[in-house]
Protein backbone atom coordinates (compact mmCIF):
# COMPACT_ATOMS: atom_id res chain seq x y z
CA UNK A 1 0.00 0.00 0.00
CA UNK A 2 2.82 2.43 0.84
CA UNK A 3 4.43 1.83 -2.55
CA UNK A 4 1.19 2.70 -4.32
CA UNK A 5 0.76 5.86 -2.26
CA UNK A 6 4.38 6.86 -2.94
CA UNK A 7 3.88 6.28 -6.68
CA UNK A 8 0.69 8.37 -6.74
CA UNK A 9 2.40 11.21 -4.84
CA UNK A 10 5.35 11.16 -7.26
CA UNK A 11 3.04 11.31 -10.28
CA UNK A 12 1.11 14.20 -8.74
CA UNK A 13 4.26 16.15 -7.95
CA UNK A 14 5.65 15.67 -11.44
CA UNK A 15 2.37 16.68 -13.09
CA UNK A 16 2.11 19.84 -10.97
CA UNK A 17 5.27 21.40 -12.33
CA UNK A 18 5.18 25.14 -12.79
CA UNK A 19 4.58 26.49 -16.28
CA UNK A 20 6.68 29.59 -15.68
CA UNK A 21 10.02 28.59 -17.14
CA UNK A 22 12.44 31.35 -16.16
CA UNK A 23 12.86 35.00 -15.35
CA UNK A 24 15.64 37.07 -16.87
CA UNK A 25 16.53 40.48 -15.43
CA UNK A 26 16.30 43.46 -17.78
CA UNK A 27 17.12 46.15 -15.22
CA UNK A 28 17.19 46.59 -11.46
CA UNK A 29 13.39 46.76 -11.31
CA UNK A 30 12.16 44.48 -14.06
CA UNK A 31 12.47 41.04 -15.59
CA UNK A 32 11.16 39.09 -18.54
CA UNK A 33 9.32 35.98 -17.47
CA UNK A 34 8.97 33.05 -19.86
CA UNK A 35 5.55 31.41 -19.68
CA UNK A 36 3.85 28.51 -21.34
CA UNK A 37 0.26 29.20 -22.33
CA UNK A 38 -1.30 27.52 -19.28
CA UNK A 39 0.36 30.06 -17.00
CA UNK A 40 -0.50 33.00 -19.23
CA UNK A 41 -4.10 31.86 -19.35
CA UNK A 42 -4.35 32.46 -15.60
CA UNK A 43 -3.42 36.12 -16.15
CA UNK A 44 -6.06 36.43 -18.85
CA UNK A 45 -8.89 35.46 -16.53
CA UNK A 46 -8.38 37.12 -13.17
CA UNK A 47 -11.49 38.17 -11.27
CA UNK A 48 -9.96 40.69 -8.89
CA UNK A 49 -10.54 44.44 -8.67
CA UNK A 50 -7.95 45.43 -11.27
CA UNK A 51 -8.34 46.37 -14.89
CA UNK A 52 -5.82 44.57 -17.10
CA UNK A 53 -4.37 45.80 -20.36
CA UNK A 54 -2.62 42.89 -22.06
CA UNK A 55 -0.82 43.61 -25.30
CA UNK A 56 0.51 40.92 -27.64
CA UNK A 57 3.51 42.21 -29.59
CA UNK A 58 6.99 41.38 -30.88
CA UNK A 59 10.22 43.31 -31.40
CA UNK A 60 10.10 42.50 -35.15
CA UNK A 61 6.59 43.97 -35.56
CA UNK A 62 6.82 47.65 -36.60
CA UNK A 63 3.21 48.57 -35.65
CA UNK A 64 3.75 46.89 -32.27
CA UNK A 65 6.92 48.83 -31.58
CA UNK A 66 5.25 52.07 -32.66
CA UNK A 67 2.46 51.72 -30.10
CA UNK A 68 4.59 50.47 -27.17
CA UNK A 69 5.16 53.99 -25.78
CA UNK A 70 1.39 54.33 -25.34
CA UNK A 71 1.30 51.21 -23.19
CA UNK A 72 4.23 52.61 -21.19
CA UNK A 73 2.26 55.83 -20.66
CA UNK A 74 -0.82 53.88 -19.57
CA UNK A 75 1.38 51.94 -17.14
CA UNK A 76 2.77 55.16 -15.68
CA UNK A 77 -0.44 57.20 -15.62
CA UNK A 78 -2.93 54.55 -14.49
CA UNK A 79 -1.00 52.35 -12.06
CA UNK A 80 -2.57 54.26 -9.14
CA UNK A 81 -6.01 53.67 -10.67
CA UNK A 82 -5.74 49.90 -10.24
CA UNK A 83 -4.69 49.24 -13.85
CA UNK A 84 -2.00 46.71 -14.73
CA UNK A 85 -0.29 46.64 -18.12
CA UNK A 86 1.23 43.34 -19.24
CA UNK A 87 3.21 43.06 -22.46
CA UNK A 88 3.19 39.55 -23.93
CA UNK A 89 6.05 39.15 -26.35
CA UNK A 90 5.64 36.71 -29.22
CA UNK A 91 9.33 36.89 -30.06
CA UNK A 92 11.06 33.58 -30.61
CA UNK A 93 12.20 32.11 -27.27
CA UNK A 94 15.72 31.51 -28.60
CA UNK A 95 15.97 35.31 -29.18
CA UNK A 96 15.32 36.21 -25.54
CA UNK A 97 18.91 37.17 -24.75
CA UNK A 98 19.90 38.51 -28.17
CA UNK A 99 16.77 40.52 -29.11
CA UNK A 100 14.10 40.89 -26.44
CA UNK A 101 16.12 41.79 -23.36
CA UNK A 102 18.31 44.33 -25.22
CA UNK A 103 15.15 45.87 -26.73
CA UNK A 104 13.52 46.22 -23.31
CA UNK A 105 16.66 47.77 -21.84
CA UNK A 106 17.17 50.17 -24.76
CA UNK A 107 13.56 51.36 -24.59
CA UNK A 108 13.33 51.38 -20.77
CA UNK A 109 10.14 49.34 -20.82
CA UNK A 110 8.65 49.21 -17.32
CA UNK A 111 5.40 47.20 -17.56
CA UNK A 112 5.62 43.49 -16.87
CA UNK A 113 6.94 41.61 -19.92
CA UNK A 114 6.16 37.96 -20.54
CA UNK A 115 7.73 35.96 -23.34
CA UNK A 116 5.18 33.40 -24.46
CA UNK A 117 6.80 30.06 -25.21
CA UNK A 118 3.86 28.25 -26.78
CA UNK A 119 4.84 26.96 -30.21
CA UNK A 120 1.44 25.56 -31.21
CA UNK A 121 -0.37 28.84 -31.82
CA UNK A 122 -3.33 27.04 -33.42
CA UNK A 123 -4.16 25.70 -29.96
CA UNK A 124 -3.86 28.89 -27.90
CA UNK A 125 -4.89 31.72 -30.26
CA UNK A 126 -8.60 30.76 -30.20
CA UNK A 127 -8.40 30.59 -26.40
CA UNK A 128 -7.35 34.24 -26.33
CA UNK A 129 -10.29 35.22 -28.53
CA UNK A 130 -12.19 33.15 -31.08
CA UNK A 131 -12.13 36.02 -33.58
CA UNK A 132 -8.34 36.50 -33.43
CA UNK A 133 -6.55 35.70 -36.69
CA UNK A 134 -3.22 35.67 -34.86
CA UNK A 135 -2.04 39.00 -36.30
CA UNK A 136 -0.29 41.41 -33.98
CA UNK A 137 -0.51 43.84 -32.37
CA UNK A 138 -3.51 42.61 -30.42
CA UNK A 139 -4.77 43.76 -27.05
CA UNK A 140 -7.16 42.59 -24.37
CA UNK A 141 -8.61 45.03 -21.88
CA UNK A 142 -10.63 43.42 -19.11
CA UNK A 143 -11.77 43.48 -15.54
CA UNK A 144 -14.11 41.25 -13.59
CA UNK A 145 -17.15 42.87 -15.24
CA UNK A 146 -16.15 43.47 -18.84
CA UNK A 147 -13.76 42.23 -21.53
CA UNK A 148 -12.82 43.51 -25.00
CA UNK A 149 -10.39 42.19 -27.58
CA UNK A 150 -8.74 44.41 -30.20
CA UNK A 151 -6.84 43.09 -33.21
CA UNK A 152 -5.42 46.47 -34.19
CA UNK A 153 -2.83 49.14 -33.55
CA UNK A 154 -3.74 51.97 -31.22
CA UNK A 155 -3.02 55.65 -31.18
CA UNK A 156 -2.49 57.06 -27.70
CA UNK A 157 -5.96 58.62 -27.72
CA UNK A 158 -7.67 55.44 -28.91
CA UNK A 159 -5.99 53.38 -26.21
CA UNK A 160 -6.91 55.83 -23.46
CA UNK A 161 -10.50 56.08 -24.73
CA UNK A 162 -10.89 52.30 -24.67
CA UNK A 163 -9.30 51.97 -21.24
CA UNK A 164 -11.54 54.69 -19.79
CA UNK A 165 -14.57 52.52 -20.64
CA UNK A 166 -13.33 50.04 -18.02
CA UNK A 167 -12.53 52.43 -15.19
Amino acid sequence: MNKILYFVLCVLLISCKTEKKEAKPTSENSTVEVYEFNTLELLLNKKDNKTYVINFWATWCAPCVKELPYFQEIHDEYKNKNVEVILVSLDFPDKLDSNLIPFIKKNSIQPKVILLDAPNENEWIPKIDESWSGAIPATIIYNKNKRSFYEQSFTREELINELEKFI
